[in-house]
């Protein structure tokens, strides 16, 4: 049976880290603009060299296909020189094979075909070409040790043109990815152009110094006057007794 996805991912992780990076900022930068710019401008179509590219690619995968199926077919890994257990393990591994060259495969070539520039189904199909070549790895091992010289010719054939075809579509896919790195840095460049355009400038205010007028003498300050000394109290002086006199002139009267 086909493997798991986490163990069948074995491609460039350097292609692979582009492809998602790219997915991400397309999308954020596409966003942007939406909601920036005031009409959006209609989609450019796919460059002719592209589509002419991709169906050439998918035709020869087709004929791969086609030819896979039908030498897996002919395979007798019933009269195979092993035993039991590794029979019915190929005979799993062909029918897994031949059901996804008959109906996966096909439906994600169509899917392609319809959006020659997806890089989302772009790598459902290298996904797809990489489990394959996975499982039909093993299948020709055991049919170039158990099986005859002529089964196992036509699978080794069969698995170095899937080989083929996977590594050209890597190869697209990577060019796809850098192309989209280039529309997102044009988008960008619309956001920031669309963010000057719709934010008015703010006009510097002037300062005019008039250097005629003469320059202000300080304010002197005023003088706080000192609050007087307490004067020092008068000496009481005590009334002194006196002698009253009687008048000149006037006889003492003695009694």
């Amino acid at each position: 049976m086909l493997k798991t996805s986490a163990d069948l991912m074995k491609f460039c992780s350097a292609c692979a880290r582009r492809y998602w990076v790219s997915l991400m900022l397309v999308a954020v930068a596409t966003a942007q603009v939406a909601s920036s710019a005031s009409s959006a401008a209609s989609a450019p179509p796919v460059p002719y060299a592209s589509v002419s590219q991709l169906n050439l690619m998918l035709s020869q995968l087709e004929q791969v296909a086609q030819a896979a199926q039908l030498d897996l077919g002919k395979l007798r890994i019933e009269k195979w020189k092993t035993d039991s257990n590794t029979k019915r393990s190929t005979e799993a591994d062909v029918e897994s094979l031949q059901r996804n060259l008959q109906m996966a495969l096909p439906e994600i070539i169509a899917q392609l075909r319809a959006s020659p520039e997806n890089l989302a189904t772009t790598f459902k199909l290298y996904h797809n070409l990489d489990a394959l070549y996975d499982v039909f790895g093993p299948v020709v091992e055991s049919a170039g040790a158990f099986g005859s010289r002529d089964e196992f010719q036509s699978v080794q054939n069969d698995l170095s043109s899937l080989e083929r075809s996977r590594r050209a579509l890597a190869e697209r896919m990577d060019a796809l990815s850098a192309a989209k790195e280039g529309e997102l840095a044009h988008l960008r460049s619309q956001v920031r152009d669309l963010q000057a355009a719709a934010t008015p400038a703010t006009p510097a205010k002037k300062v005019v110094v008039d250097d005629t007028e003469p320059a202000k003498k300080p304010a002197k300050k005023k003088a706080v006057p000192k609050p007087p000394k307490p004067s020092t109290p008068a000496t009481t002086q005590q009334p002194s007794t006196t002698t009253s006199s009687q008048p000149s002139g006037q006889p003492s009267q003695h009694p």
